[in-house]
């Protein structure tokens, strides 16, 4: 059986023993990559006393387990809405780099000012897979997809008000897309994202 690509678990609600133990279980797995998710500074601490190379992002709450593999030559372009959706692009963004793959990060360009997506379209073009991060009614993905050829990962967010459902009307929306070579992960899921990409071009 071929080596796994990822080992992935939640820190939320685990007291530090468990996040130690949990720690453990994954670097055991031998994957590619172990992430621990939606981990606080305290976590954090308690990871690192069994993985001492472990890395904490904190706006994202991801903690890199383990080093961060060679770069390969696979341009990913990660790109959110608002700097609302900039906590699940940097997870995306630090995932795909613990990947190996040449991440860039574009933010605030969403559709509320397309002018500031069309800026920018030439260097995203220069990409072989985007991620794309937006909440609210998630039209970023969908007009990105329309302006590129390079298949677009959409990563609804929770970011919204009004009828925004903590995601959920991002998600529908981007589901109930038209737009050719899109593809869509769960709500918040910017390691989803990463993941996805490193299959697609590794």
């Amino acid at each position: 059986m071929s080596r796994p690509i990822v080992a992935v678990a939640e820190a939320g609600g685990l007291g530090p023993d468990q996040v130690r133990d949990r720690v453990k279980e994954l670097l055991a797995r031998d994957a590619e990559v172990a992430f621990l998710r939606r981990a606080s500074a305290g976590r954090f601490e308690a990871a690192r006393e069994a993985a001492p190379d472990a890395v904490f992002h904190a706006r994202s709450g991801l903690v890199v387990l383990t080093r961060p593999r060679p770069p390969v030559p696979f341009p990913v372009a990660v790109v959110s809405a608002g700097t609302a959706d900039l906590p699940v692009a940097e997870e995306a963004l630090q995932a795909a780099a613990a990947f190996g793959l040449s991440v860039t990060l574009t933010a605030d360009v969403g559709v509320a000012g397309l002018h500031r997506l069309l800026a920018v379209r030439e260097r995203l073009d220069q990409a072989r897979v985007l991620i794309v991060a937006a909440g609210m009614d998630g039209a970023l993905p969908s007009v990105t997809a329309r302006l590129t050829s390079r298949p677009v990962i959409a990563v609804p967010t929770s970011v919204g008000y009004g009828s925004s459902d903590g995601g959920l009307a991002a998600l529908a929306a981007l589901l109930a897309s038209g737009a050719p070579g899109l593809a869509v992960t769960g709500i918040d899921d910017g390691l989803g994202a990463a993941v996805l990409a490193r299959r697609m071009l590794t």
